[in-house]
């Protein structure tokens, strides 16, 4: 079966040029000119990853993408955009990217990275073997990864594929160092800016979803990597 992607970018000629290209990469792409055209795609089709420009009329894709997530929180999206400064990067992976393509776009990279993507989100779902945990107590919440999900008190938090992929590498070493460059190849595929930036959101995120127990932390070991620290059970 054919990936389906929703493509949001507000240029003529890259829309037409990406749609056709990745069509002959074997992807089914619907194609949309400005935001809330993409958003009204989005809620009358499935897609399997969204690609989104940043800067466009109706909607910027920041905008697109926290709307998307709102809806479905696993949804791979990548970012397509010509802003690189660092605040425009880190306020992507804020907005729920799992990637950020700088313009001019690489078809090549473009196509790489979608299926690094779609390959982290499918092993992500399909979960662990028998031998490797799916649920993890990690002191007063229990981690699901098989579901993605996150509770504390009767609270529910659906995570992200890419959140719920680097908590359960982390609750897999509780307690051990895991190295920033293991965490990036693992899990990014990569050792870049962009990946090392957006490393450090996800983990800021992740601290901030476990701070509801205070014996909870995800300690930086400085220029190394991070430890799941847990007092307790």
């Amino acid at each position: 079966m054919q990936p389906k992607i929703l493509l949001v970018e507000d240029d003529e000629t890259l829309g037409f040029l990406l749609k056709e290209f990745l069509a002959t990469r074997g992807f089914e792409v619907d194609w949309a000119e400005n935001g809330a055209a993409g958003l009204r795609l989005f809620n009358e089709k499935p897609f399997d990853l969204c690609l989104l420009d940043v800067m466009m009329p109706a909607l910027d894709g920041f905008t697109v993408a926290e709307l998307i997530r709102q809806r479905r929180a696993n949804l791979p999206i990548i970012f397509l955009t010509a802003k690189s400064l660092h605040a425009d990067v880190v306020r992507g992976f804020k907005a729920g990217a799992d990637d950020y393509l700088k313009k001019p776009v690489d078809e090549e990279e473009l196509v790489a990275r979608i299926q690094a993507v779609l390959k982290r989100a499918a092993d992500n779902q399909a979960g662990p073997g028998p031998a490797n945990p799916s649920v993890y107590q990690i002191g007063l919440y229990i981690f699901d990864s098989r579901q993605g999900l996150l509770l504390f008190n009767g609270e529910q938090r659906e995570l992200t594929e890419m959140e719920s992929h680097l908590l359960k590498l982390l609750c897999d070493r509780r307690g051990q160092l895991v190295q920033r460059e293991f965490v990036l190849q693992k899990i990014w595929q990569r050792n870049d800016f962009l990946a090392r930036k957006s490393m450090d959101v996800f983990i800021a995120r992740l601290r901030k979803y476990l701070s509801k127990d205070p014996n909870v932390q995800i300690v930086n070991v400085h220029s190394s990597g991070f430890v799941l620290q847990v007092e307790g059970p």
